[in-house]
């Protein structure tokens, strides 16, 4: 599986533009065949801007892993004992 660049999103997006243009013309012009392969290429593109937006939200979300922070270690290391 290749992973798309989250900057590459604006092509991603047109390709499937182009995509839904050229299903449409072909749905006009009776091209059963082409219909179906454009359908494919337009599913995987669908399906790669799904995983984009998924690994976006992932990499935005904060995960706390109960380490204390730096503030907390030098307060418990000068309090006297």
């Amino acid at each position: 599986m290749l992973r798309v660049d989250p900057h590459e999103r604006p092509r991603l997006d047109e390709i499937r533009v182009n995509l839904i243009a050229r299903i449409a013309e072909a749905e006009r012009e009776g091209w059963l065949g082409e219909v179906d392969g454009l359908s494919v290429s337009l599913a995987a593109a669908q399906d790669k801007l799904t995983q984009l937006d998924a690994e976006v939200a992932r990499r935005s979300t904060v995960v706390h892993l109960g380490l204390p922070t730096f503030s907390q270690i030098v307060t418990r290391s000068t309090q006297p004992s």
